[in-house]
Order: structure tokens, then sequence, then C-alpha cells
């Protein structure tokens, strides 16, 4: 579904992203972790069209979207939902979500894009219950899953997702991963993660990237990276060194 090679990018001057390639099957869950300043946000902005690469090439379905502008890049079917959220906090849950669908004004009719809205206040009841209340003054929490449902209002195929744990309670991020896993089980939805919390994404996932410095370093099934020495020490905040002493 995705294909990315050799992608080059960065800001001014200053490369972020070295040579990076990879790949995402359609059904699948990938996550890609690594440090903070890693490049991994700088990535999926690139893939989303936000920041145009230096070189290099992405596709999605088969088609370049190398320079292709944000707004084609979601009709096509890939959308992202950003580091921070970033909700509209002056807008209601509703207006919000009216926002995520505006991709499909004038193709989808009125009533197939409410009845998304209800079956979005189905995935996350909470934000039923807040539907007329400004988005400013959701917890964290909601907002990530008003964010996580704009998104999906514009009907993706792929999900990108940037650090949805961030600044989250951990059981409210239990509760989101579970969600995620969700998507893919009843959308069918694939999903780019990325995440700083390691150990929860390896667990949703079923292949990792490792980016360090703007460099794919690793690459696997999840649960071989789980049990590499070197992603233990790094992310997981295991010392196998020290278990033995």
């Amino acid at each position: 579904m995705l294909k990315i090679r050799n992608i080059e990018a960065g800001y001014g001057s200053i490369k972020v992203l070295r040579k990076v390639s990879l790949h995402v099957n359609p059904g699948e869950i990938v996550t890609i972790i690594g440090a903070n300043g890693a490049g991994k946000t700088t990535l999926l902005r690139t893939i989303s069209g936000l920041l145009r690469p230096w070189s290099g090439e992405i596709k999605f379905n088969g088609e370049d979207i190398t320079r292709t502008p944000t707004e084609r890049i979601v009709r096509l079917g890939c959308a992202l939902v950003p580091e921070g959220r970033q909700v509209f906090s002056t807008m209601t849950v509703r207006e919000n979500l009216m926002l995520g669908a505006t991709v499909r004004f004038g193709k989808d009719r009125r009533e197939d894009i409410e009845r998304d809205i209800e079956w979005i206040y189905d995935l996350f009841p909470r934000l039923a219950e807040r539907e007329t209340q400004l988005a400013g003054t959701l917890s964290g929490g909601e907002q990530q899953m008003l964010a996580i449902g704009r998104a999906l209002m514009a009907k993706p195929e792929l999900l990108l997702l940037d650090e949805p744990s961030m600044g989250l309670a951990p059981t409210i991020v239990k509760e989101i991963f579970n969600y995620i896993v969700r998507l893919r089980e009843e959308l069918g939805l694939t999903v780019l993660l990325v995440e700083q919390n390691a150990r929860s994404a390896l667990k949703v996932s079923d292949r990792a990237y490792v980016i360090e410095t703007g460099r794919i370093m690793l690459e696997g099934r999840s649960e071989d990276l789980m049990q590499n020495r070197d992603v233990q020490r790094a992310y997981l905040g295991r010392d196998l060194d020290r278990e033995f002493v």
C-alpha cells in the first residue's frame, strides 16, 4: 500500500531524513520507534505532503505522491493524526468532525456524512456525550479521540498516527491503543504508527522500524524486536546484562 524509497527531507539546510526506505502492506499495523529528534514526525509530515522531500520516492496504492498536495493525498485515502492532537479548540466536537469530512463535500451525501459521525460516536462514546462542547475544554485523552475521529471522517485506507500516547495517563494510553487495534480489526484499516512508547507500540503492531538520526537502523517483526537486546536497552527500559548480575 505504501512504499517509500530513499527519502531525504529536512528544514532549511538541516537534513533530517537520510535515505529512508520502508513499506506498509494493506491491513498491517506498522510502528516506527525512536528517540526524540530521530525524524519520526518529519517522516509522517513528508508522507502526508506537509513537507516536500528533497529526494526519493513515495508511492501510495501504486500512485506517486512524492510531491502531491496534502489535500489530494487525503482524498486518495491517507490521513494524518498529528502530534499534539491539534484540534480546533474554539470549535465544538461535532464541528471538528465535520471539518474532517471536508474532502468528501460535494462527493458524498450529507446523510452519509451524518451516519459516519454517529459511527464515530459509537466508537468513542465520550465524544457523543460532549458533542456540543468546545474541543479546547476536553481532556487530553478526549482530544486524542477527537483527533482520530476527525481523521476517520475522511474515510482513509491508511491512517498515520503521530505520538498518540503523548501526555496521556497510562490508563488512557492503553485505551487509545485498544482503539487502534479495533480500527484494524473492524474496518480493515492500515495503520502507520509513530510512537515513543515503544513497548505499547510493539505490542499492537505487526512489524516495526527503528529510526535513529534520520536513518532506519533496524526493521523486523515487532515480536522479534521486542526480544532484541539493543532495542530493549534503548527503548524498553531494560538492560539484560544487569538482569543477570
